[in-house]
């Protein structure tokens, strides 16, 4: 049974235009499961352990997340 995740649109994922190098979608994820080491740097995503709730698609500012079918 297929289920959904987030996907990361990496060419429109642009930190310097976060809020002081934080990932804005990385504080909203209730599972923790987009990891950001440095600030500015592009934060890692765990797509395979993703529920689809979609709370940080709505919290990218620079919408390069979405929720796909898997």
């Amino acid at each position: 049974m297929p289920g959904k995740a987030a996907m990361v649109a990496f060419d429109k994922c642009h930190l310097e235009k976060c809020d002081k190098g934080i990932c804005i979608a990385m504080l909203a994820c209730p599972h923790r499961l987009i990891k950001q080491e440095e600030l500015y740097e592009i934060p890692m995503f765990y797509p395979s352990a993703c529920q689809g709730c979609g709370d940080c698609v709505w919290a990218c500012p620079l919408k390069a997340i979405e929720v796909v079918r898997m």
